[in-house]
């Protein structure tokens, strides 16, 4: 989690420097969500994201560094720096990619789950989608599919609250997101998508259900996102009932404190370890940002090359 807070807070401060070009999509303050769904993954499931994924590729073990390349536009990044922050692919890490289409990786989740039980791999399809990706009509034909064929499919919804800067009271009758599962008779829970330990017993319990072969699975982690819809901006001035105390409420829910705070009452953990750890990863983050921003961008012909390839002599 210290991980993600940091790389991202340091694309925070690049992007309203200037040195990144493109948007960010930030999920400051969401980390537990995918903290605690990775800790039950394996390498060779295959997970998809949305527009907002930097933590979701780097809980599987992503590189910082290639993370930052590829934000920066380098030709070192995870899509050789033609995607930026919005298309990400980490697949030696079980990250299959990251569109900025809402939605638009669910159904290939779903696709990517029914191939491994075809494989007979029991490795399984993961699709991260917020709560404004609910409302769009692919999602639940993929649910009403990944049950009837018995899919091998979790899917994770991160539950911020906010599609874009509209508050879901605006949008949907009710706030809770698992009445969809309900509906298509799917096995699901809900939990505080901001305490890491209760996501990932969730998390695992629905895994290892999705894996004995006994169809998709629905997650619900109720969370929320710090920073505005995109960049660095609480955006508390154009959001729809996005106060300045409600961000602040949310904060005093930080999932890091909250970790922190119950090791240290459990006796694990000591305020000068947590010292050491937030000092060795800063120094990563920062050598990682250093060097990203030093590499080289695609060449001109990089483009023609990607999209159509090399023509066969």
């Amino acid at each position: 989690m210290l991980r993600i807070r940091l790389a991202e807070r340091c694309l925070a401060s690049g992007r309203r420097d200037g040195f990144i070009g493109g948007p960010v999509h930030l999920g400051i303050g969401q980390e537990a969500v995918a903290t605690g769904v990775a800790s039950v993954l394996r390498k060779s499931d295959r997970i998809f994201g949305g527009h907002r994924s930097h933590s979701h590729v780097l809980s599987m073990g992503g590189s910082v560094y290639r993370l930052f390349a590829e934000v920066l536009a380098r030709k070192t990044g995870m899509s050789r720096g033609m995607g930026g922050s919005m298309h990400l692919w980490d697949q030696p890490n079980g990250f299959y990619g990251a569109v900025p289409i809402v939605a638009g990786t669910v159904p290939l989740a779903v696709g990517a789950g029914l191939a491994a039980k075809f494989q007979g791999t029991q490795d399984i399809g993961l699709a991260y989608l917020g709560d404004g990706a609910m409302e769009e009509g692919v999602v639940h034909e993929s649910l009403n599919l990944a049950r009837m064929l018995k899919a091998p499919v979790l899917f994770v919804v991160e539950n911020n609250l906010f599609a874009s800067h509209m508050h879901i009271s605006l949008r949907q009758p009710s706030e809770t997101m698992a009445r969809f599962a309900i509906a298509n008779d799917i096995d699901y829970a809900v939990v505080d998508g901001n305490d890491v330990v209760k996501t990932r017993l969730a998390a695992a319990a629905l895994v290892q259900r999705i894996r004995s072969g006994q169809g998709p699975g629905f997650l619900e982690a109720v969370t929320f996102r710090w920073f505005g819809h995109v960049d660095w901006r609480e955006d508390i001035d154009v959001g729809v009932h996005r106060s300045a105390d409600e961000v602040n409420a949310w904060r005093k829910r930080d999932p890091i404190a909250r970790l922190y705070e119950g090791l240290c009452n459990a006796g694990c953990f000591d305020e000068g370890q947590m010292k050491v750890l937030e000092q060795r990863i800063s120094q990563e983050v920062q050598d990682a940002w250093e060097r990203a921003l030093n590499d080289e961008p695609p060449s001109a012909n990089a483009i023609s090359e990607y999209v159509y390839g090399k023509r066969a002599a």
